[in-house]
């Protein structure tokens, strides 16, 4: 089973972990194979390379079964914008501090590969969001997991955005920004403006204003058959575009069309893996003294 290894460059001590896990890959008869940001850094710190290297970062050419990513949920959604179109499987095992999304832990990692070499793991598709225009800026990769959200950039002053559902008016947001989130991207940045928690397969995005100038304005969650339009009126020449952990310069003034993507990236759920009891451990979702362990 041949399975592509993702991971950016980290912290020079997270080195013997990853050349462990990748031994642990094959001692449980995978094929791993490393992406070039994964072999450059391996490098750049004098190891010798465990396995193959990828001759380049389109994984859709190289038979891969599955990808891992190494590394915290920065590092898998690097990985989901590498997978791409293809879906091919993506799984995260976790290097980092919190690993929400790079939910597999390195005391577990034995039980998670000699499952995934068994076949004793589900697929679960989550939806993306799509930036339809900007496309000299974007090309293919116009497209996040988690969200896509606008900020003012090199001024004090709020922008304004005037948001559009299909070709109905919804609302104009005088904020530092906007975020417009998928149900898996609803625990993250959107979770930090005080967004809702969404279960991942719902078929939602979130409307959230960042600092907003208004005490009556709220997340709002909106299907996501609906094409969204976000007309910019900034003070200043340029804003910025986030998708994900990828950003661009925009001008202050632009249009930007949003929609659920035609494709979805599909998820490694081990059978240990489970979306609410994750929000109870690492979020700490409903942790209260009053209560005692959750009773089965």
């Amino acid at each position: 089973m041949r399975i592509g290894v993702n991971g950016r460059a980290m912290e020079a001590g997270n080195a013997p972990l990853v050349l462990h896990t990748i031994e642990r890959m094959k001692a449980n008869g995978l094929e791993p194979v490393l992406t070039t940001s994964l072999a450059a850094w391996l490098q750049e710190l004098g190891h010798p390379m465990p396995c193959t290297v990828l001759p380049d970062a389109d994984l859709a050419k190289h038979d891969l079964e599955l990808c891992i990513s190494l590394g915290g949920d920065g590092t898998l959604l690097d990985t989901v914008a590498l997978v791409g179109r293809s879906e091919i499987p993506v799984l995260g095992i976790n290097l980092g501090r919190l690993g929400f999304l790079s939910n597999v832990k390195l005391d577990t990692v034995d039980v998670a590969l000699a499952a995934i070499k068994n076949g004793r793991y589900m697929l679960q598709d989550r939806s993306l969001v799509e930036v339809t225009d900007h496309q000299e800026l974007l090309g293919d990769n116009n497209f996040a997991l988690n969200e896509v959200s606008i900020h003012k950039r090199d001024s004090a002053s709020m922008i304004a955005v005037h948001v559009h559902l299909g070709a109905d008016y919804l609302n104009t947001y005088w904020a530092d920004g906007l975020i417009i989130a998928t149900p898996t991207g609803s625990t993250a940045y959107s979770l930090s403006c005080g967004g809702p928690v969404l279960y991942p397969t719902s078929d939602a995005f979130v409307i959230n204003p960042i600092c907003p100038h208004n005490l009556n304005v709220r997340p709002f969650v909106v299907p996501d058959h609906y094409t969204i339009t976000l007309k910019l009126e900034a003070r200043s020449d340029r804003c910025l575009m986030n998708l994900d952990s990828r950003s661009v310069a925009i001008d202050g003034q632009s249009q930007i069309t949003i929609r659920r993507a035609r494709f979805s990236v599909k998820m490694v759920q081990l059978e240990s893996s489970d979306f609410l009891e994750t929000l109870r451990t690492k979020l700490s979702w409903g942790l209260d003294v009053r209560s005692g362990p959750p009773k089965a």
